[in-house]
């Protein structure tokens, strides 16, 4: 095999999608990289660096050989009998098969030597040793190449024309150049119209020569760096970002900081191919419009990057990452101060608008805004949520929870008709408790009016007080209520009214706050603030979110199998969940465990065969194997131990306690027919491994934990 070479591949384009970037250069050059390695290209160790700039997607790939290893195969030819005659010699038909594969007579000494014999399981069958000859790296490249720009995960698709004025591509962005060199030499390979070369183009603006060109192809991401002012690598261009971002901060001093924003940092990185940031200033008499209005504005309006103090508050200082490096920066500076004031003017305008009218004048109009067209308008939600928030109230705590919760849950929603809000409906909630305080609400119904939406999102904080809590539990189950109700069910990966993230909220505020709240009764309340209006969702929903709870447990690092145990006997009080687990987690680590697990296991078995129901009680005078009455009687020696621990909530003792168990149970299995001739003495028998049941599987269903 030839000498192997790095080989890299750059496709030069117009500014891409900047929140699809990453993605779509990671495909791009892990794309190339699987099929080079499917066609024998480049081994599977292969070392693949994906680059992309806002105009370029490019991959460096190493090794990669010339020309893939030639491959042996056998190809199945016929049945012995067919192929050869009584004297060994080819029939017309083997002739006629080899002659397609371009073997002729002349060349019996060699054919001979490659036909081969072989029982395939019914007959004797011919095959041919023949070899492959290896892929190029040209053909190669190409079907590569052409794979992974149909595999780019592309948001949307655009048509333009090529410069002979009637060809139509069909890609992304138009593209301008094709980079594919395999160590110093060209691979010629061809897309998009563009034919392969060696050149490409830097920085718009600040490329020292253009075009540029690239003499090989370790050198690529060096060489755009010092004649092309572009950093290709998105996750070194990022890192570059993030250090001047710190660096400016500190020469602000007073211990100044930028907000913390990946997101933010993700897209900025693909908008720009060499940063310079820059520090720019507004007016500090903005300040006085609410901090989280000003930052919403300037991050997703301009991507700049608010600077806060020490305390954690807004300055009047913000960040440009700019893509020009100019030795004046002075008119980038002020063209970005420009640009900022009016944003800045208009939510003060809107923030000193709404305080003109008090939260609760809003509510009426809720009555105009429709929630959803079978569930009704945001009026008729804020009902529904104000009386499940009060249920809840009644169960957790006294009048002054009731008081609380009812009228947040009256002005929850009235923040959805500000201008502000109007504006950036990211601001839901947060604007609800800036206005409620200055209307004079009490402090905690501005903050439950905030929290009500927590959490947002995987890992986002619970509402930080008891009003904030109760609100956000009857505004999830509302709606996951109302739309379980009228069958808008998630499906797949498509879930349009975040249900699961409803579920999952509704799961972490009832466990992770230790709520002495029945999951049924909170579904009971919830399904009674709609009426006659929905289906029943109770079974339905109530598998929904103990899915949701399930997928939560196993990412925290539990098995599938003691999740399964856990959530098999359905805890109403899900905050036992996590104690639960943890006993049956020190359950299993007993040497005696995998055996009662088994026996369950069986027990269960038993009973579901069994032709009738089990007495509930077992006569004790009808046992007559000393195996059942040694079981019976360490039943009754264990079950009011088991039972102590578990009425004071320790379940891992209630589990260790049962351990006990084991010698007794192996023993009945081993010496006892339960299925006996006797019906009275069968039926005595599954009453006992009932009994025995119930005992064992108070806290899980230990049976779940067999293998």
């Amino acid at each position: 095999m030839m000498m192997a070479q790095p080989l890299l591949v750059e496709l030069l384009v117009e500014e891409l999608p900047p929140k699809a970037l990453r993605g779509l250069g990671e495909a791009f050059a892990h794309t190339l990289a699987e099929q080079l390695r499917a066609q024998g290209l480049a081994p599977a160790d292969a070392v693949v660096t994906p680059y992309a700039s806002p105009r370029r997607l490019a991959a460096h790939i190493a090794p990669v050989w010339p020309r893939a290893a030639d491959q042996p195969v056998q190809l199945k030819l016929m049945p012995a009998s067919v192929g050869l005659d009584a004297q060994g010699q080819p029939t017309a038909a083997l002739r006629k098969k080899l002659a397609a594969l371009g073997v002729t007579l002349e060349e019996a000494e060699t054919w001979t030597a490659r036909l081969v014999r072989r029982h395939d399981g019914k007959a004797e069958v011919l095959y041919w040793d023949s070899v492959v000859s290896g892929v190029t790296l040209a053909d190669g490249l190409q079907k590569a190449l052409d794979e992974a720009l149909r595999r780019l995960p592309i948001p949307k698709v655009m048509t333009y024309q090529l410069a002979d004025g009637w060809t139509n591509v069909r890609f992304v962005r138009p593209a301008h150049a094709l980079v594919a060199l395999h160590g110093a030499q060209v691979v010629p390979v061809q897309a998009l119209g563009l034919q392969a070369g060696r050149h490409t183009h830097g920085h718009r603006f600040e490329a020292a020569r253009d075009p540029i060109e690239l003499p090989h192809a370790d050198v690529y991401a060096e060489v755009l760096r010092r004649e092309g002012a572009v950093i290709a690598s998105f996750e070194q261009r990022r890192a570059e970002i993030r250090r001047q971002l710190q660096a400016a901060a500190e020469r602000v001093g007073g211990g100044c900081r930028p907000i913390e924003d990946e997101a933010l940092l993700e897209e900025v990185t693909a908008l720009v191919e060499r940063p310079h940031v820059l520090v720019c200033q507004f007016e500090p008499a903005f300040l006085q419009v609410p901090q989280e209005c000003l930052i919403l504005t300037m991050k997703a309006n301009q991507k700049y990057f608010p600077l806060l103090d020490a305390q954690g508050r807004l300055t009047h200082r913000f960040l440009v990452v700019s893509n020009v490096s100019p030795d004046d920066p002075s008119a980038v500076v002020q063209g970005n101060e420009r640009v900022v004031r009016p944003r800045l003017a208009d939510a003060k305008f809107f923030y000193d608008q709404d305080r003109k009218r008090p939260l609760e004048s809003r509510v009426l109009g809720l009555a105009k805004v429709v929630y959803h067209r079978e569930l009704g308008t945001q009026a008729e939600r804020v009902e529904r949520v104000a009386a499940i928030a009060r249920a809840l109230a009644r169960r957790l705590g006294g009048e002054e929870l009731l008081r609380l919760a009812d009228r947040a849950a009256l002005l929850a929603k009235a923040d959805l008709l500000t201008d502000m809000v109007g504006e950036f409906p990211e601001l839901q909630g947060t604007m609800g408790r800036y206005y409620a305080l200055h209307d004079g609400e009490d402090a905690r119904v501005a903050e439950a009016i905030e929290d009500h939406y927590r959490p947002r999102f995987a890992g986002d904080a619970l509402p930080r007080g008891e009003v904030g809590l109760v609100l956000a539990l009857a505004d999830k189950l509302e709606t996951l209520t109302g739309l379980f109700g009228i069958g808008q069910l998630p499906s797949g990966d498509k879930d349009p009214y975040a249900l699961r993230r409803h579920a999952l909220g509704v799961v972490r505020m009832l466990i992770e706050r230790e709520l002495p709240l029945a999951l049924p009764d909170l579904l009971d309340d919830a399904v009674a603030a709609f009426g006659e209006r929905l289906r029943d969702p109770r079974e339905a929903l109530a598998d929904f979110i103990h899915d949701r709870l399930a997928v939560l447990l196993r990412e925290q690092g539990y098995s599938a199998h003691e999740v399964d145990a856990v959530l098999a006997l359905r805890p109403p009080l899900l905050r036992e969940v996590p104690r639960r687990l943890q006993a049956v987690r020190a359950f299993a680590a007993l040497p005696e465990a995998a055996a009662l697990a088994a026996a369950n296991k069986r027990v269960g078995n038993i009973l579901r065969k069994a032709e009738g129901v089990a007495p509930e009680a077992v006569d004790a005078q009808r046992l007559q194997e000393p195996a059942e009455r040694a079981l019976y009687e360490a039943l009754q020696q264990v079950q009011p131990q088991a039972d102590a621990a578990l009425a004071a909530g320790d379940y891992t003792e209630n589990l260790r306690r049962l351990a006990a168990l084991k010698a007794p149970v192996d023993a009945f299995f081993d010496q006892v027919m339960v299925n006996a001739e006797d019906a009275a003495l069968r039926a005595n028998r599954l009453a006992l491994l009932a009994a025995l049941q119930r005992a064992m599987n108070r806290v899980a269903d230990l049976a779940r934990l067999a293998a």
